[in-house]
């Protein structure tokens, strides 16, 4: 998970992103990874992901995509905040931290994909 952290941070810079905002998104693509180690891959961290970061003058755009068994996509949300307790917070971070949010299933049957926006100030 380090070389993904610092691969979002980097990433962040050069498209003009401050401190804080770059250290928002790394929070907000590790927990996605974490999630889909958790949920897709069910706890196996040697299970694949690949990551995509793409921008343009207006976004950064991060996707993440995984080989893992189909997720039931009405699962994935964010738990009730009144519900104190530990971990599942993850989808709560990612929603308010990105401006988009969009998930689904890859083509063939097998694997899913994650795609975050996070829209730059100009």
């Amino acid at each position: 998970m380090y070389m993904v952290r610092m691969l979002v941070k980097r990433a962040a810079g050069i498209v003009g992103c401050d401190k804080q905002q770059s250290e928002r998104l790394v929070i907000a693509v590790n927990e996605a990874c974490m999630n889909i180690i958790q949920h897709a891959y069910r706890g196996d961290d040697t299970g694949e992901i690949v990551l995509e970061i793409l921008n343009n003058d207006s976004q950064i755009q991060f996707r993440l995509t995984d080989f893992a068994e189909p997720v039931d996509l009405a699962s994935v949300k964010p738990r009730d905040l009144d519900d104190v307790r530990p971990g599942g917070l993850g989808t709560h971070f990612i929603r308010e931290i990105m401006d988009e949010c969009e998930m689904g299933h890859l083509e063939g049957g097998k694997g899913n994909y994650l795609r975050m926006v996070k829209k730059l100030a100009n």
